[in-house]
C-alpha cells in the first residue's frame, strides 16, 4: 500500500495520480486507489481544507502524487443578472451548502429540493456533470476543535476578536 502523509508544493511531473471526489478530498484519512490502480492510504494532517485539484501529495516511499477532482453531478446555476445571482448565492450560504463560484455562475452537488428552491427564485439550473471546487470558507483555515487557546491555534487573517472587555 501506497502510504501518504504530506502534502507538497506543485511540480512539473508526477508519479501517480489520485482522481477523488470533494467529499473524499475532504477527508483526512482515506483508503483510495490511484488511477493506475495501486491501493493508497491516506493520512493527511487533521483541520485543513480539502484537497483541491492540482495539489500535490508526497508518498512515504518519495514518489509524487498529484490530486485531480473527479466530475461530480452538480446543478449550473446561472440568472439573469448580478443582483439575482447573489441571491440565489445568499439563500445556498444561508444553508451553509458548499458553493463553487465562477464568473457569473454557480455550482453545487445536485440537490432536488435546492434545485427546486433555485427555480423558484427564477434561476436557470442545468445539470453537468464536472469536477467540483468549492469555496472553501473565509477564514482560509481548516475546522478545528482547540481548546489549548491562541497559541495552540489562530485563523489568519484574523478578522475578529472575541473575548472580555476591560
Amino acid at each position: 500500500m501506497l502510504m501518504i502523509r504530506q502534502r507538497t508544493t506543485a511540480r512539473p511531473e508526477w508519479d501517480a495520480e489520485l482522481e477523488l471526489s470533494l467529499e473524499a478530498r475532504s477527508k483526512s484519512r482515506l483508503r483510495c486507489f490511484t488511477t493506475a490502480g495501486e491501493d493508497v492510504g491516506l493520512f493527511l494532517e487533521r483541520g485543513q481544507p480539502p484537497l483541491a485539484d492540482g495539489d500535490f501529495l508526497l508518498a512515504d516511499d518519495g514518489r509524487l502524487v498529484r490530486v485531480r477532482a473527479r466530475p461530480e453531478r452538480l446543478l449550473h446555476v446561472a440568472c439573469a443578472n448580478a443582483f439575482e445571482l447573489t441571491r440565489a448565492a445568499y439563500h445556498l450560504g444561508n444553508r451553509h451548502v458548499a458553493l463553487q463560484i465562477g464568473d457569473g455562475w454557480l455550482r453545487l452537488l445536485d440537490d432536488y429540493v435546492l434545485e427546486d428552491m433555485l427555480r423558484q427564485l427564477g434561476a436557470r439550473v442545468e445539470t453537468v456533470e464536472a469536477p467540483f471546487q468549492p469555496e472553501h470558507g473565509a477564514y482560509g483555515g481548516g475546522h478545528h476543535h482547540s481548546h489549548g487557546g491562541e497559541a495552540e491555534f489562530s485563523y489568519a487573517p484574523k478578522l475578529h476578536q472575541f473575548g472580555v472587555r476591560k
